[in-house]
């Protein structure tokens, strides 16, 4: 607000390259008299006070420790504008659709996910971590990726059960659900197993959650049954300045 205070909307255009003095008026005798201050002059490009999903590339820092959980309240440098965000951990691929990691990954390359106003240029990004006694750690740095909301983060669950009863090529499952209405609500999903055999649920039995399966190979007593499901996922909403 210091900046706009003294600038007037009416400045003629300049062209780029040229050199333009910029005055400040009504500027606090604290500021002027510091040392220690730097004022920082920039000009945004069209949309870039809007805000959207920003994706940043991301390695972990070799000296940074501990764990970091998806949603924690974090510090984001992107260029030049500092703000606290809640990010969403994802693998960097290069498919349309990413795995949604639960935690920052130690190793190899991430992307991380948050609600931030729209930059347009190619610029570092760094993420710290603030502790509680104020003080600011490293967590990772990489550059921007995009800002795009139509990238794709899923969230992946894996539901298991186990065969009670196995004839050939059809066994009774229990344990992967436990009613009858979550069966026929996942009755088209296709269901497989730890040993590789694919099947398909054919009815409900019993109120207990008790699902009859017909695979394409004959299954062991011992065998996992599972049903990989798959949300999208956004960022938690929160944005500030630092």
């Amino acid at each position: 607000h210091l900046l706009s205070s003294g600038i007037n909307a009416e400045w003629p255009l300049r062209p780029g390259g040229a050199h333009v003095d910029i005055y400040i008026s009504e500027v606090p005798l604290s500021l002027r008299d510091s040392t220690s201050s730097t004022i920082t002059l920039f000009s945004l490009l069209p949309h870039e006070q809007r805000l959207s999903v920003q994706h940043v590339a991301q390695a972990r820092h070799p000296l940074s420790t501990g764990t970091v959980k998806g949603k924690e309240q974090l510090l984001a440098q992107v260029g030049f504008r500092r703000y606290v965000v809640k990010p969403i951990f994802s693998q960097h691929t290069k498919s349309n659709k990413h795995k949604m990691e639960r935690f920052m990954p130690v190793a190899g390359n991430f992307v991380a996910s948050f609600y931030a106003p729209i930059t347009l240029t190619e610029s570092p990004a760094v993420l710290f971590k603030v502790e509680e006694d104020g003080s600011v750690t490293l967590l990772s740095t990489g550059t921007l990726l995009s800002c795009d909301p139509d990238r794709v983060v899923c969230k992946r669950v894996v539901l298991s059960g186990h065969p009670a009863k196995v004839n050939k090529r059809s066994a009774v499952v229990r344990y992967l659900f436990y009613n009858r209405e979550d069966i026929a609500y996942f009755k088209p999903v296709q269901v497989r197993t730890k040993h590789g055999r694919r099947g398909h649920i054919k009815e409900a039995l019993g109120t207990h959650g008790h699902c009859k399966i017909t695979f394409d190979k004959p299954i062991q007593q011992s065998d996992t049954v599972l049903i990989p499901l798959y949300k999208r996922v956004f960022p938690k909403w929160h944005f500030e300045y630092f």
